[in-house]
């Protein structure tokens, strides 16, 4: 969907809570949706990029040093920037099996922010943040279940209500949805903004200035006639 029902434009967001290049563009991301808040609406996706993050990474850092030689690489990424630090465990020691489960837990979240039951509005991305920070930044096990109710209840959602939501099969079909929508709009990494119905894809590690460039485009007048080669 390009436009709201209210005429307002559309920005789709997919990443992958395990990717690191999504952690430390994050904060773009806020700052766009405070930006544009009630002039463009943001759709917050989960992509597949680590659904056996052991055995991709694995098999790709095999002959590279393994494990530690690509927390090392996760080290310097997160080094260049100073808004964001990250644990000496991450994927050294603390190693995630899956995003699936803290992609489904999100959904679940999702859920219950749209039936009413989130503390405030936009806990659910909160959450979504607050997850982020449990792995990189304190180098927690985010596939763990334990772990992730945990997380949850720091944000302020109730582990029952969320229970119901995995329980009930809703969260699941949420985050296939979302699956389902990356592979039709080839999605490609995270994160990606999808936005004017795949006229303006933006991926991986885009500057802010960029990212506000593509979406003032979407809120520009044009007259029915007007040409969009300029």
């Amino acid at each position: 969907m390009s436009d709201t029902p209210e005429g307002r434009p559309v920005v789709q967001h997919y990443s992958d809570v395990l990717c690191v290049w999504a952690y430390v563009a994050n904060i773009r991301l806020e700052r766009l949706i405070e930006r544009y808040r009630g002039r463009v609406d943001f759709e917050l996706r989960c992509c597949s990029v680590f659904p056996d993050a052991v055995g991709k990474i694995g098999a790709a850092w095999e002959e590279r040093g393994g494990f530690a030689a690509y927390g090392a690489h996760v080290q310097k990424v997160v080094g260049q920037f100073d808004h964001v630090t990250v644990s000496p465990d991450v994927w050294s020691v603390t190693r995630p099996v899956s995003s699936s489960a803290p992609h489904i837990m999100i959904k679940a979240a999702e859920l219950e922010e749209r039936a009413g039951g989130a503390p405030a509005a936009g806990s659910a991305r909160r959450f979504s943040w607050a997850l982020r920070r449990a792995f990189f930044e304190q180098g927690r096990d985010i596939s763990c279940w334990d772990v992730l109710f945990d997380v949850a209840g720091a944000v302020g959602f109730d582990a029952g209500a969320l229970q119901e939501q995995l329980r009930s099969g809703a969260a699941a079909a949420a985050l296939d949805r979302d699956i389902v929508a990356a592979q039709k709009a080839g999605i490609s990494g995270s994160p990606t903004f999808y936005m004017n119905d795949g006229r303006q894809i933006l991926y991986g590690n885009v500057g802010y200035r960029l990212l506000e460039a593509n979406v003032e485009e979407l809120l520009r007048p044009r007259g029915p006639d007007e040409a969009s080669w300029y």
